[in-house]
């Protein structure tokens, strides 16, 4: 693997550039997403369609403590990376120091909290009826794992800060490879059900982390710590939070987002409705991967040349990151028009000896998947504007502008439209609320980025 350096990240040519960074990136997040994606399609033919509604009631909690590990390493690479931008070695390295430090002491105090409310939090996220015992075992087993999640998730964004795309893709394959051998073993071979899907996710946690671990240890890595870069720093720990809170307030808002729509699904098809939400909810994680790994890729780019007062990269850096991440959604949401019906059955189990409510599941699953997934992802064109757009403003360091920006969609928009729109329209005003949301979303962030960009890249060039 050729030495790549982070001073390439201003001297490159943008669109070269951003293709090695988005690339890896992508790939990475492809693997991710189909770990996750064949993993529920595994659960769903060997376990049963409860069983991936039950780890989809889960995800929202195991995610948002695995979250403030990304939170803390998005927000702390975004200083690494204008700090090496800037030359200023010794403050990348502190800031990294107290990104491991504050990533261990948060994320195991929020386990312990955790598995204490366990038979609370499970019913609050949806996990009821017949959803709540496969629920409880799948959430507790993984649990355990989420603070090496959170240290893998920090990691990756601190290599890919240091320019180094492709040992963050491998970072991101391991686990997911490793996941899905420990699936077939665990599920098909040894027949641990929901037992055996929670071992397969916390071992690929385990995988990743000792990987990152041998990353930052190796002469691949320019940060190379000493123990006094692990004591706490309060200026350095108030711009991690402050940047990182724009992380950790999106993922909240996603984990509300899976509390409120578990509990209006079911409220309006029982378990079955939660297991479309389910499908779409892996489709969403997964379908869009190749838009998530440009704004991967840009992050870094922008944040360097910002430090370093390259301007007209900076702005180059954004038109070419929204025109291809634009390209790749506009692709995805071809397939994901045609081809729903043919999704939706990957996940469905025909074996003869499934319970009658699995047969039921099934049934009704396929009949309202379909239409569910055109109108979630109607508006699939469009989003490459609002995720570079509050990417942007995340990579510079203003924290409150990508803070608004980030929780537009999810926050101002999609949370209001599902708490009224469900009471007019059913299980329509549900979909609906998704397209209508990204439509606002990408308007208003288009606006402010277009100000931002004539304000102070144009007139602070030179």
């Amino acid at each position: 693997m050729a030495k790549v350096s982070s001073e390439q990240l201003g001297s490159e040519p943008i669109g070269k550039l951003l293709v090695r960074q988005a690339v890896p990136a992508s790939i990475g997040i492809l693997v991710m997403s189909l770990n996750i994606l064949v993993d529920s399609i595994f659960v769903g033919n060997w376990i049963g369609s409860i069983a991936i509604a039950a780890i989809n009631v889960v995800l929202p909690v195991s995610f948002f403590i695995g979250a403030l590990g990304m939170a803390i390493g998005v927000g702390g690479s975004s200083i690494i990376s204008r700090a090496l931008g800037a030359n200023n070695k010794e403050k990348a390295l502190k800031t990294f120091g107290n990104q491991i430090t504050l990533t261990l002491l948060v994320t195991i105090s929020m386990v312990a909290l955790g598995l204490y409310f366990v038979d609370s939090l499970i019913p609050a996220f949806g996990g009821k009826g017949a959803i709540f015992e496969p629920a409880k075992i799948y959430y507790v087993i993984v649990l355990y794992g989420v603070p090496l999640l959170a240290l893998c998730m920090m990691g990756n964004t601190v290599i890919r800060a240091e320019g180094k795309p492709k040992f963050a893709m491998i970072a991101m394959i391991i686990p997911s490879v490793g996941n899905l051998l420990m699936d077939y073993i665990f599920i098909y071979i040894l027949d641990w059900g929901m037992h055996g899907a929670a071992w397969a996710t916390t071992i690929g946690y385990f995988l990743c982390c000792a990987y990152v671990a041998y990353f930052f240890l190796s002469k691949n890595s320019e940060l190379k710590l000493d123990w006094s870069h692990f004591g706490l720093d309060k200026p350095i720990l108030k711009e991690i939070g402050s940047l990182g809170f724009v992380t950790l307030s999106r993922q909240a808002v996603v984990s509300i987002i899976y509390l409120l729509m578990n509990n209006i699904l079911f409220g309006l098809g029982g378990e079955a409705m939660v297991a479309v939400y389910a499908i779409i909810g892996r489709m969403l994680m997964f379908a869009l991967f190749p838009v998530f790994g440009v704004t991967q890729g840009f992050l870094p780019i922008a944040g360097y040349n910002y430090g370093a007062y390259k301007y007209d990269r900076v702005k180059q850096t954004i038109y070419t990151a929204i025109k291809y991440a634009a390209i790749l959604a506009t692709i995805v949401f071809i397939g994901l028009m045609i081809f729903p019906a043919e999704i939706a059955g990957l996940f469905l189990s025909d074996r003869p000896d499934l319970s009658e409510i699995d047969l039921a599941t099934n049934a009704f699953v396929l009949e309202h998947t379909p239409s569910a997934m055109r109108w979630v992802f109607a508006a699939t064109p469009i989003i490459a504007l609002q995720l570079i757009g509050a990417a942007y403003f995340q990579a510079i360091g203003k924290a409150v502008p990508a803070l608004l920006l980030t929780l537009l969609r999810q926050g101002f928009f999609f949370i209001p439209l599902i708490l009224i729109l469900p009471n007019f329209l059913g299980e329509l005003g549900v979909w609906i609320s998704f397209p209508i949301a990204d439509v606002l979303a990408a308007i208003v962030t288009g606006f402010y980025l277009r100000k931002e960009v004539k304000t102070t890249l144009v007139k602070n060039k030179g």
